[in-house]
């Protein structure tokens, strides 16, 4: 077992540094962040099971403090509220539990992270059009998968693997950098 230890952080490692190939924009995607919020907008997040709870792990990092003691910074994890989340996915399906959420928080200047290892997830695919539409800018997370999604973004950081705990990985680890480069540049 130590050698299955040995390989999955070799692994890690080595998408860590496939990884630093997208910098550019994961620098782009805190430079998003900064000005959406310096321009009193809010930023929106989603995904699906590991991504929304990343996507609330991000809020979070916002909305308490990332390193410095700072006035909390308006981020929103769409998936928290489980009553929005069983009456949308009952009333209309679960497809639209983000695009609903997205109509009825998201404003012109809003920001919109959404996150989905494949590419594929209906409800996030949905959310991004519907932002897109409302003038929401969309900052997609995703891994190397060929899909539509990063035609609905603004912005896709594509994380160079198709391995979803791999790619879960380096989204929180993204989160973090443009957590520490957006606080830095709005209260540094």
């Amino acid at each position: 077992m130590l050698s299955d230890v040995q390989r999955i952080l070799g692994d890690h490692l080595a998408t860590i540094e496939a990884t630093q190939s997208i910098a550019p924009d994961i620098l782009r995607a805190a430079e998003m962040v900064t000005e959406c919020l310096r321009n009193g907008g809010k930023i929106m997040l989603c995904g699906n099971g590991g991504s929304a709870a990343d996507a609330q792990h991000i809020a979070g990092e916002f909305v308490s403090r990332f390193f410095m003691e700072r006035r909390a910074l308006p981020a929103l994890a769409l998936h928290t509220n489980t009553t929005v989340m069983t009456a949308i996915g009952n009333d209309y399906s679960f497809d639209v539990v983000y695009a609903r959420q997205v109509e009825a928080h998201g404003r012109p200047g809003d920001l919109l992270i959404a996150i989905t290892t494949s590419g594929t997830s209906a409800n996030i695919l949905r959310a991004a059009e519907r932002a897109r539409e409302m003038g929401v800018r969309v900052i997609g997370w995703t891994g190397s998968h060929e899909s539509s999604f990063p035609a609905l973004c603004d912005l896709c950081i594509k994380v160079p693997s198709q391995s979803t705990p791999r790619i879960q990985e380096m989204h929180i680890l993204i989160g973090h950098i443009i957590c520490e480069l957006s606080e830095r540049a709005l209260c540094g």
